[in-house]
């Protein structure tokens, strides 16, 4: 699991459905909830969170997707198992790790220092812990 610090800058509502965004060092990010604690408003200060196996990549991407959250960030380390590779991702202070199958690393020629996209669905972005 990755976490980082956010601020939150909006919350839009409608019925029981959030959309929350934030701003981290690097980027603004957004987040589908159905349940906000009355604690969270803008300004208030969160710990984020997203599951390594949640953080799709992609290499040399261009178009549109669905994707909220579409992060340029670099391949800082690669670990590879036998089936599956631990990627470690960074851009200035942000670090985000991802989980892909080892054929998909290979078949995209994945290598330290390579620019990539990493794609994060708003709905599988989670407040870890109220600042």
């Amino acid at each position: 699991m990755s976490q980082f610090q956010a601020s939150i800058i909006n919350i839009q509502k409608h019925d029981a459905l959030h959309i929350v965004t934030f701003q981290t060092e690097a980027f603004t990010l957004h987040m589908m909830s159905l349940e906000l604690d009355e604690k969270i408003s803008v300004g208030t200060k969160v710990l984020l969170g997203v599951k390594a196996s949640s953080v799709a990549i992609a290499k040399d991407f261009s178009g549109e997707l669905s994707y909220a959250n579409q992060l340029e960030l670099e391949v800082h380390k690669i670990q590879e198992g036998e089936l599956l590779c631990s990627l470690e991702l960074k851009a200035k202070n942000f670090e985000l790790e991802s989980i892909i199958t080892l054929g998909s690393k290979n078949r995209m020629k994945l290598q330290v220092a390579d620019t990539i996209t990493a794609l994060i669905k708003s709905s599988d972005l989670y407040i870890t812990e109220v600042l």
